[in-house]
């Protein structure tokens, strides 16, 4: 392995410890770890990935990061990259689904959760402003942003995001791209092995056909069942951990019943106070849930294993599919074109994720100084997100 390859690899590690705010905040810390510090990619490479995980149903932030490592090293870089940012946090997920009842004092959780969540959506308040000021420049972007902005605010639907991202790239390509320009013939598709959109397609069907036909007496039934709730999750969800959570709520709560509500709420509130991807919450899920129909201690581990592997496992697929011929695939005028109309919408995203993570404070004046304060260092000082939360953690011990 090259030094410069375990030089990115201790970068993805020290930026695993510190990417708090979830997928809007991690972008901002992506920019400056990757690209202005060690300039492994060019801004405008990752914008492209940024936009390019949009696009694809899963974890936007951990895609784009496992891009960057693809660029960098290729495809065994990439998954040691993968590797490195989901082990640490669905590690800690899965020993608090293991040992709940020490978790499960919530009194003291709420006290210094108290001071991390109001600066976690300071952090988001930071990455909307930075994202606005980056790429809302013209009319077309600025009522691309607020239109979906507005849209997902009203109708809280996932199937909005897909949708949105769509049209916003359908939009702008179809005003920025001029009549008389020539569109480049690219043989888009020489790079991609059929093979893989066979697997990509013939996990989800093998096993949704598994849990639908093994008795649900066996061991076996629950494990595979999880197996493709949280893989066929991974193909639908867009608009990251804030789509995510009110989905499974809804599947592993409200209608399977697998854990009890404030199981989930607990489990949601430790995953805030860490950093990495907010997708790792399914750890605590598939752990609690094993715990829950008997299966021990080395079932719960199974458990939470099966869930990260199975929320990550599509967006992986995705993004080390198309990668490889993206650079053919921007070529193209109109879908070049897109990508303005694309991170137009994604703004508006984060200002609706904003709003929703701020509505739980009601009219808490404390929430929101915090709010105001995180904003501030962040952008007026060079003050990293680690220290923000670790201050936060301290208040909260403290008051």
């Amino acid at each position: 392995m090259k030094k410069r390859h375990i030089l990115f690899l201790s970068d993805a590690f020290v930026y695993t410890l510190s990417a708090f705010g979830g997928p809007q905040g991690h972008i901002a810390v992506m920019l400056r770890e990757f690209v202005q510090k060690r300039n492994y990619i060019t801004e405008e490479e990752l914008m492209e990935l940024n936009a390019l995980a949009q696009v694809l149903p899963g974890p936007s932030s951990t895609q784009t990061l496992v891009g960057i490592a693809w660029k960098v090293g290729g495809l065994w870089l990439a998954i040691a990259t993968f590797l490195i940012w989901v082990l640490p946090s669905a590690a800690i997920m899965c020993a608090a689904a293991i040992s709940y009842k020490m978790f499960a004092d919530r009194g003291r959780m709420v006290d210094v959760l108290k001071f991390i969540r109001p600066a976690a959506v300071g952090i988001v308040a930071y990455a909307t402003y930075t994202f606005a000021n980056r790429f809302l420049k013209s009319r077309v972007s600025a009522m691309l942003a607020i239109g979906s902005f507005i849209v997902t605010l009203i109708l809280r639907n996932a199937y909005a995001f897909p949708i949105l991202i769509m049209l916003g790239g359908i939009v702008s390509s179809a005003l920025e791209t001029q009549p008389q320009e020539n569109e480049l013939r690219v043989k888009l598709f020489a790079n991609v092995n059929p093979n893989k959109v066979m697997y990509f397609i013939g996990v989800l069907l093998a096993f949704a056909a598994l849990g639908a036909i093994i008795n649900r007496t066996s061991p076996f039934s629950l494990p595979i069942r999880l197996f493709e709730n949280f893989y066929r999750n991974g193909i639908l969800i867009f608009g990251g951990g804030q789509v995510l959570v009110p989905l499974m709520y809804t599947e592993f709560v409200e209608v399977k019943h697998y854990l009890s509500s404030a199981e989930f709420l607990s489990g949601y509130a430790l995953q805030q106070a860490l950093p990495g991807p907010t997708f790792c919450f399914t750890s605590f899920v598939g752990g609690v849930t094993m715990g829950n129909q008997g299966f021990g201690f080395w079932g719960q581990i199974l458990g939470s294993l099966i869930a990260v592997i199975g929320i990550n496992s599509p967006g992986l697929i995705l993004i080390l599919f198309i990668v490889p011929f993206w650079e053919d695939l921007k070529k193209i005028t109109r879908i070049r074109n897109s990508l303005s109309g694309i991170n137009a919408v994604a703004v508006g995203f984060m200002a609706t994720a904003l709003i929703s993570l701020s509505r739980p404070f009601g009219l808490d004046p404390l929430a929101y100084a915090i709010m105001i304060v995180t904003f501030c260092l962040l952008q007026f000082t060079r003050i990293k997100t680690p220290v923000v939360i670790v201050i936060g953690v301290l208040l909260g011990l403290i008051f």
